[in-house]
C-alpha cells in the first residue's frame, strides 16, 4: 500500500517531469533526419517498433506526434513514475522487463501489434548492459512480422548522470536531432542471432551517424 508522500508523488511528479520536456523540446526544436522510409510505412497503413537506447529516452515522447503508441517500462516505481509521465503525450506503457513480468508484457505487446499502433522498446533497458541489444525486441519482431525502426536522439548540450546507462539530461540550448534508421525486419531462414546481429550493427551505425550529423555545425554529441 502506497503512503500519502509516494501518491503525492506520483500525482505531482509526473505531470512536473511531463512540462519540463516539454519546455526543453520547445526551446531546443530537435531536427528529423532520416525518416521518409518511416512516413512511407505510416502512409501504406503499417506501424513499426521503435527501438531506442535506454539512455536517449528523455526528448523521444514529444517527438513522436502519433497518438497511441504503446511502451515498454519497466514495473519499478521508477518505471510508474515514467509510465504517468508519458501519459500527457498520448502514450500508453506496458508494464515489465526481462526480470519481471517478462512473458506476460510480451503478450500484450504482441496483442497491440495487431491494433494500428506503434511500440516501442529499449533493447538495453532496463539495467544494460549499456547499449547491447537484449533478444525481446528481436523476438517481437520475429512474432509480429513488424519491422524494427532504429530511433536516436543526440544533443550538442546537456549533461550524463553517473548511472549505468549514462542516462542523457539536454539542456535547453544547443542543437538536437532524431535520427531514424532503416527499417529492419526478419528475414525468411534467419537465425535469431543473425538478426540480433543486424539490429545490434544498425543501433550502433544510427547512433554514430546522429552524433555525426551535428558536426556538420561544429558540435559534438554530449
Amino acid at each position: 500500500m502506497r503512503s500519502i508522500s509516494e501518491k503525492l508523488q506520483l500525482a505531482i511528479l509526473p505531470w512536473l517531469a511531463a512540462h519540463a520536456i516539454r519546455f526543453i523540446h520547445s526551446v531546443l526544436r530537435p531536427e528529423k533526419v532520416g525518416d521518409e522510409e518511416l512516413k512511407t510505412i505510416w502512409q501504406g497503413g503499417g506501424n513499426v517498433i521503435f527501438s531506442t537506447w535506454h539512455d536517449q529516452l528523455l526528448l523521444i515522447p514529444p517527438g513522436y506526434t502519433r497518438p497511441g503508441g504503446k511502451v515498454l517500462i519497466s514495473p519499478s516505481k521508477d518505471g510508474e513514475l515514467i509510465a504517468r509521465t508519458i501519459a500527457f503525450f498520448s502514450l500508453g506503457a506496458v508494464r515489465g522487463s526481462s526480470s519481471r513480468g517478462g512473458r506476460e508484457a510480451f503478450r500484450e505487446l504482441v496483442g497491440f501489434a495487431r491494433e494500428p499502433v506503434d511500440l516501442g522498446i529499449t533493447p538495453d533497458g532496463p539495467r544494460g548492459p549499456r547499449h547491447k541489444v537484449k533478444t525481446g525486441v528481436v523476438q517481437l519482431a520475429r512474432v509480429t512480422g513488424r519491422p524494427i525502426v532504429p530511433l536516436a536522439f543526440a544533443c550538442s548540450h546537456g549533461h550524463r548522470f553517473k548511472s549505468w546507462d549514462r542516462f542523457l539530461l539536454p539542456y535547453p540550448r544547443g542543437r538536437a536531432v532524431y535520427y531514424f534508421g532503416k527499417a529492419l525486419s526478419a528475414q525468411k531462414g534467419e537465425a535469431a542471432e543473425q538478426f540480433l546481429a543486424r539490429v545490434q550493427q544498425a543501433m550502433d551505425d544510427n547512433t554514430r551517424q546522429a552524433g555525426d550529423y551535428l558536426k556538420q555545425y561544429g558540435l559534438s554529441a554530449v
